[in-house]
């Protein structure tokens, strides 16, 4: 239709201009009338939300008087066209190829769509720059584009532009200067024929997924008059030959997030122009070259999580134009030398996590210009350089080291600079200056693990802005001063290990934001202020091991956030209140009172607490929004009749749920008891008798065992030699995943590289627990066929899953895929819930998964599900809750509340909770914490409320097609089940299995069958 029009305005102009001449009138100048005709058939095919271009009037003779057009004074034609960040939705028409003049055309920050195909956009001649970024353009990116004879600045950037690039795309590229293909989704080899633009001054292309060994020695070193490279945040692999030399133009050179490995190039000082350089989150070893101390301009180096290795460089001094500078996770030895002072200009410094030693030079003061210093986790000593207390710091973290001495008062430059300071797990003694309450930004506060035999002072209650405060072990004395909450912004307040006396002060019902209140191992005493239950938000509360008296007060049963409670090993007496989590508290988390009223302990108080019973999802189908559309059409008698017998089996199942429950917690009780009373000294027995054996060499260690064969093959000597062949999958919690050919035939694996950290260091415990995962056979889970074991490493055998995991499927689906129908996510999650039903109870004690999420969750070519990572915690070395939850701080909204409190038995109930998180994923299509400008969107909470409010259809992911409300709906109420807030209320997974299998059964056997 656009075309048409275009056609009749050249026919009308065509038809004016030659009846003014025949008339001897001036001739109209024609090829402005081009123009105009050009860029209103460009309009046409456009959608302009905001009427940015309402000044594009088709009775102008002339465009150069538009809304962002340019012209050119000596030949009046259009020259520039840019309308970026105007909202602009459509594609782009042929109308622009009438503008024969025009040389810059800018697109960016738009809604633009279609392929960049030479036959759906129609470009003038003349072009000299395109600029398309930040638009939803799709397809491969077509070589004519590139080699487009007059083309300098080409920048398709951010948009979904996918496959590989043809080895041609480079074949005439002689003109262009500039090319930006970042954030989008190409993959495979960069073209070889990269070399061929000898003008190329800037290469961009990041965030994408490149893969392979990039040709530096003859294509991008041979680019001499290169000045930017950026290769980041792709899968590229192998080494960074020398040759960088040859580039001497080179200001920018970004690496970061790859796979890179080897040596730096030792060549890379002699790029006199380096400004920026990123190394970053690679596998480079070795020492650092000497040449890089000739890089005067260097502003900017990271080399962080590396494995470079070797002493600090003690000519870093003559780097002097740096401002970034961060060494951290590597494995940097030796000092840092006087010379660190000539970085003037520095103002962040990073070195945490290496293995420096020595004392802090005092030369640091004069880096006058920092701004963040994080040097936590190495093995320095000494006291803190007394003048770095006086710099204009925002960020202080010396955590984790050996440093003594006192803590040094600020100066008025650092009260008002100063946000975060760590200086946890150190030896620092003396008093908490009184200073300290001046510093009126600060927002964290860490002195925990010291000794600093101090009282709080109370000008810790003038931070404004503080949200954590830790002073956790701290040889604290004295009291809690009042005013520790004045600021009302403090949402973590720990306390424990102390030794605090006296009451919790009545004002602590100031501290409005709190979350998590920890006073725990202290001599506090009096009774429990009523004023707590003015803390609405608090989740977290543990008062265990105090002196504290009286009675609980009621009021504490309003804490509608209130997730977990320990008030142990007091001297509490009279009823728990109503409300809240405390009526399902377990023993640990009461026992050790005086006379608390609960039918958990012994005394002389009694109360029979009910127990909560597992509930049926479908048992209030009306209460969704537009209810149950199943029974639509029948009679009120089959309806209530079929109500009647539903509820009778679900009463079955809770019954049945609620004996097990009760069974289950008196026999993990008697064995958790029985394990506390196992004295010390048998567990370090056992750890000389593992090491011992280890010695011994009864179990080979050093070679492949694969449990379905009878012998390894003899071609792996080394883990190296497995891991060269590999292609790296992802990294999780426990390590990184790579695809292995194995064996002759080339048989693909996935090898999970484990992380050292934790792991149990004895070959035999190593064995017979990995062993024991591989004996969980199921076709709902990721086959452990055997391992690699030495003590500097350990490797599992897993079996591959060609289609990836349900993450990728869910979320980041490419644009070409189609998402995953009702169908498939049902067969899904009744794959998953057998999977984890098998875990749970085909094995005693029950193998826990602690860490179901999307990524964990692998699908055969089939779709069928495949939980992988299942109880890779029975290899640490001892399953502790709080090194299990740290490991898994990055599935946010997965984990069951219980994890985060030592006071609520942890048992499979996690997994049930985990898994309906998920549910809620895959029928929703949102992920379970999503973050706003403004707020925090729990997905359960989400979809709780508006179940309450009848509007929960409108929360389902509708991309899925089709969907039969009759499976929907029960399944969103069983989610909300398994992830209810007390472990008890949760269904077994058993349970979980049968509840959906009667939701998928058709509707007239279901009815048969109650």
């Amino acid at each position: 239709m656009a075309f048409l029009r275009f056609l009749i305005y050249t026919l009308a102009i065509t038809s004016m201009v030659s009846l003014q001449r025949c008339m001897g009138d001036d001739p109209i100048p024609a090829q402005l009338n081009y123009d105009v005709l050009g860029l209103l058939v460009f309009k046409s095919d456009l959608h302009d939300p905001s009427s940015y271009l309402a000044s594009w009037n088709e009775d102008d003779d002339s465009p150069c008087s538009w809304n962002f057009i340019q012209c050119n004074p000596t030949t009046g034609r259009v020259s520039h066209l840019s309308l970026d960040g105007l909202g602009l939705e459509g594609k782009i028409g042929k109308g622009l190829q009438n503008l024969q003049h025009l040389k810059v055309l800018s697109l960016s920050n738009n809604n633009f769509t279609g392929e960049l195909s030479p036959e759906k956009l129609a470009l003038p001649p003349n072009l000299q720059t395109l600029n398309l970024s930040r638009n939803s353009f799709s397809g491969l990116v077509p070589t004519t584009l590139v080699n487009f004879s007059s083309i300098r600045f080409l920048d398709l950037s951010e948009n979904s532009l996918s496959g590989s690039l043809p080895d041609s795309l480079f074949d005439a590229c002689f003109s262009l200067r500039y090319l930006s293909l970042s954030g989008n989704l190409l993959e495979g080899n960069l073209p070889s024929t990269l070399s061929r633009c000898s003008s190329l001054n800037g290469l961009n292309i990041s965030n994408n997924r490149f893969s392979g060994n990039p040709d530096f020695e003859s294509g991008i070193w041979s680019l001499e008059r290169l000045r930017s490279l950026d290769l980041s945040n792709n899968a590229l692999s192998g080494f960074v030959p020398k040759g960088i030399s040859a580039t001497h133009n080179l200001k920018e050179l970004l690496i970061q997030r790859n796979h890179f490995s080897g040596p730096m190039p030792f060549d890379i000082g002699l790029c006199p122009h380096l400004g920026r350089m990123d190394f970053s989150e690679n596998l480079f070893t070795g020492e650092l070259p000497q040449s890089l101390q000739k890089l005067n301009s260097l502003t900017f180096m990271s080399l962080s999580d590396n494995m470079f290795n070797g002493d600090f460089p003690q000519w870093i001094g003559n780097m002097s134009s740096l401002q970034y500078l961060d060494f951290s996770n590597n494995g940097f030895t030796g000092s840092l030398p006087p010379s660190m002072g000539d970085l003037r200009s520095l103002s962040y410094l990073s070195l945490s996590n290496n293995k420096l030693v020595g004392t802090l030079p005092t030369s640091l003061v004069y880096c006058n210009k920092l701004s963040v210093i994080r040097l936590r986790g190495n093995d320095f000593s000494g006291s803190i350089p007394e003048g770095l207390f006086g710099l204009g710091l925002e960020e202080i973290d010396f955590s984790d080291m050996g440093l003594t001495g006192s803590i040094p008062p600020g100066s008025s430059k650092l009260f008002e600079s100063l946000k975060m300071l760590d200086l946890s797990r150190n030896n620092l003694k003396g008093n908490i200056p009184a200073e300290v309450g001046l510093l009126s930004n600060l927002r964290y506060l860490n002195l925990s693990w010291n000794n600093l035999q101090s009282r709080i002072p109370p000008e810790l209650g003038f931070f404004s802005n503080l949200t954590v405060l830790d002073l956790r072990n701290s040889a604290l004395y004295g009291s809690i001063p009042g005013d520790i909450c004045d600021s009302g912004s403090l949402d973590i307040l720990q306390l424990d290990g102390n030794s605090l006396t006296g009451p919790i002060p009545d004002e602590i019902g100031n501290c409005s934001s709190l979350y998590l209140m920890s006073l725990s191992y202290n001599n506090l005493s009096g009774a429990i202020p009523k004023s707590i239950s003015k803390l609405s938000k608090l989740e977290i509360l543990k008062l265990e091991f105090n002196q504290l008296g009286g009675e609980i007060p009621q009021e504490l049963g309003k804490l509608e956030n209130l997730l977990a409670v320990n008030i142990s090993y007091n001297r509490l007496t009279g009823r728990l209140p109503v409300g809240s989590v405390f009526q399902s508290l377990d023993q640990s988390a009461l026992q050790g009172n005086l006379g608390i009223c609960s039918p958990l302990l012994k005394g002389p108080c009694t109360m029979n607490v009910p127990k909560p019973l597992v509930l049926d999802p479908n048992a209030y189908p009306n209460q969704m929004g537009g209810g149950d559309h199943r029974f639509q059409g029948e009679s009120s008698g089959s309806r209530k009749g079929h109500h009647h017998m539903f509820l009778s089996i679900s009463a079955i199942v809770a019954i049945s749920a609620a004996t097990l429950i009760a069974v289950g917690v008196i026999v993990i009780t008697l064995l958790n008891a029985s394990a506390r009373r196992r004295p010390a000294f048998v567990e370090t027995a056992l750890e000389s008798m593992c090491s011992s054996s280890s010695r011994s060499g009864s179990l080979a260690s050093g070679k492949l065992i694969l449990f379905d064969s009878r012998s390894s093959p003899d071609w792996i000597s080394s883990p190296e030699s497995l891991l060269n062949k590999a292609s790296e999958l992802g990294e999780g919690v426990f390590g990184t995943v790579y695809k292995v050919p194995l064996g002759a035939q080339g048989r693909m694996v996935a090898i999970k590289k484990l992380v050292t950290t934790n792991i149990l260091q004895c070959l035999e415990d190593f064995d017979r627990e990995v062993r024991v995962l591989g004996k969980a056979r199921h076709p709902n889970l990721v086959a452990l066929k055997g391992y690699y074991w030495t003590p500097q490493m350990q490797l599992l055998v897993n079996e591959y899953a060609p289609n990836g995991n349900l993450q990728s499927k869910l979320h980041d689906r490419l644009h070409s895929s189609s998402p995953l129908s009702w169908d498939d996510r049902f067969k899904i999650l009744l794959g998953i819930a057998r999977g984890l039903s098998h875990l749970h109870h085909s094995f005693r004690p029950p193998i826990i998964h602690y860490n179901i999420k999307p990524s964990n969750i692998l699908l055969d070519e089939n779709l069928n599900p495949k939980i992988s990572d299942f109880a890779l915690a029975r290899l640490l070395t001892k399953i502790d809750r709080h090194v299990v939850s740290n490991r898994f701080q990055s599935a946010l909204g997965y984990v069951a509340p219980e994890l985060a409190c030592q006071s609520l038995r942890v048992n499979e109930k996690c997994d049930v909770y985990g898994f309906g998180v998920l549910i809620l994923e895959l029928v929703t299509g949102r992920r379970p914490v999503e973050y706003g400008e403004d707020n925090v969107v729990i997905l359960t909470d989400h979809v709780r409320v508006l179940l309450e409010q009848g509007n929960v259809l409108g929360c389902i992911d509708h991309s899925m097609g089709e969907y039969p409300e009759d499976e929907v709906l029960p399944v969103f109420k069983l989610a909300l089940v398994c992830t209810s807030q007390i472990p008890s209320c949760r269904p077994t997974m058993a349970e979980v299995v049968q509840i959906l299998q009667i939701i998928k059964t058709p509707l007239p056997q279901r009815i048969e069958r109650f």
